[in-house]
């Protein structure tokens, strides 16, 4: 076993990841874009998170730690252009940001930086 395999933010990546598999192949359409993008960015959360956690340096580790992070936003700005969308319902994007907001909790304590995590509840209508 890899070392990055042991991180339960690792662990919580590959569970997004699956969830982003299971609904990609029903974006049709319009939704080309996001659905590539979506795929992208959120293989992006745990290839970096193993890269990260494989460096030598503090400063390089929070480097990958940081794109992970940014990756995980990403597919929360994503989740919510799919709720604009009306692919996403308001439930399945707030439970499945749930899982977003640990992986980006977790990767700012990595990255040992001052980020934040808020988010208010917003509502998305057409």
């Amino acid at each position: 076993m890899f070392g990055h395999e042991n991180l339960n933010v690792y662990q919580y990546s590959l569970e997004y990841m699956s969830w982003v598999f299971d609904i990609s192949p029903k974006m049709k359409g319009d939704l080309q874009y996001a659905r590539s993008q979506l795929i992208r960015a959120a293989q992006s959360i745990p290839l970096n998170i193993a890269e990260g956690n494989g460096k030598a340096t503090p400063a390089d580790r929070r480097k990958f730690f940081e794109i992970a992070r940014a990756s995980a936003l990403e597919c929360a700005a994503i989740q919510d252009v799919l709720e604009v969308g009306g692919f996403l319902t308001k439930e399945e994007n707030t439970l499945t940001k749930l899982k977003l907001k640990s992986i980006v909790a977790m990767l700012t304590k990595l990255g040992g930086r001052g980020f934040s995590v808020n988010e208010e509840e917003r509502s998305y209508g057409k």
